[in-house]
């Protein structure tokens, strides 16, 4: 594939990273290959997700034929039960970037890019204490009880509509008696300011994307979703972010005669887009200074 894009940027890149994020099934993998090869760079993985080895075709890694061709790093290197945070990212991210800055860092998670352009906060570790007392008043009262705790600076600030981050911000305050907010007014300087990289944004039609994901997920389940899934059943833990995989508990659920592979299908494909629908208003929210090649690549 070859991109309009790489004549009109290539000559003002030179050696900055490039940053490339967009929302689920905007074909940001595809571009990084493309660009990748064109200037012959790393591919560095920028999703929460994809770090997991469990989920290959499920969070939509590059596939073994994509990392043989291009150098990919931080895809598949954690185990299911395995922790992983933004500030796990960034040390991992900072030691390759002290290596070779020609790299193209390509996801869809938002707060990993605001962390590494904007700085992240030096906030303590959560007790396991808090996130005890987080669950029990999560099941208890809801997440409207944890969010109406939270200062109206974090509420704006925060994607109120995500559940793990309304509870990072009360186990914050929580624990620290000081608002996530606050914590974020006070970070340190960050890796790699918009100032020393090329950061890009795709944002397709909303009306595209939509076709684009209802398509996809059934293009998973022929590629083999059903057994990956099958081969989690012994390890899974609704609880652990692994399993925040779109469409992992869904797929359980049918493995375990709970529901229909239409109804999962169906369920899976609602929760992409509403998740698209977050990232692309995260994107217009938090990227306005990023270069927005939507239409330079629309036709791709």
């Amino acid at each position: 594939m070859t991109l309009a894009i790489s004549d009109r940027l290539i000559k003002n890149i030179g050696e900055k990273p490039i940053l490339l994020v967009g929302p689920t099934a905007s074909g940001k993998s595809k571009i990084a290959m493309s660009l990748a090869i064109k200037l012959d760079r790393h591919i560095v993985n920028a999703d929460s997700l994809q770090v997991y080895s469990n989920w290959r075709i499920l969070t939509a890694r590059p596939t073994i034929k994509d990392e043989q061709i291009i150098p990919h790093h931080l895809y598949g290197h954690k185990a299911a039960y395995e922790e992983y945070s933004v500030g796990h990212w960034l040390n991992e991210l900072s030691n390759i970037l002290t290596k070779n800055k020609k790299v193209i860092i390509v996801g869809g998670t938002g707060l990993y890019f605001s962390a590494l352009t904007e700085g992240l906060a030096n906030i303590p570790k959560i007790s396991d204490e808090t996130k005890i007392i987080s669950k029990k008043r999560l099941l208890k009262y809801g997440i409207h009880d944890l969010l109406n705790d939270l200062d109206q600076e974090t509420r704006e600030s925060i994607d109120i509509k995500n559940q793990m981050r309304v509870i990072r911000a009360w186990e914050v305050l929580k624990e620290t008696g000081k608002s996530l907010k606050k914590w974020q007014s006070e970070t340190d300087a960050p890796i790699l300011p918009l100032t020393k990289c090329q950061p890009l944004v795709i944002n397709p039609d909303k009306n595209d994307l939509d076709k684009k994901i209802r398509k996809r997920f059934k293009e998973m389940i022929k590629m083999g979703a059903l057994d990956e899934a099958r081969k989690n059943l012994d390890i899974w833990n609704k609880g652990v972010i692994a399993s925040k995989a779109i469409g992992a508990s869904e797929l359980i659920s049918y493995l375990k005669n709970e529901i229909s592979l239409d109804e999962a299908i169906t369920t899976a494909s609602i929760a992409s887009r509403q998740y698209a629908k977050r990232q692309r208003t995260w994107i217009k929210a938090r990227m306005k200074q990023w270069d927005d090649v939507t239409e330079l690549i629309s036709s791709y």
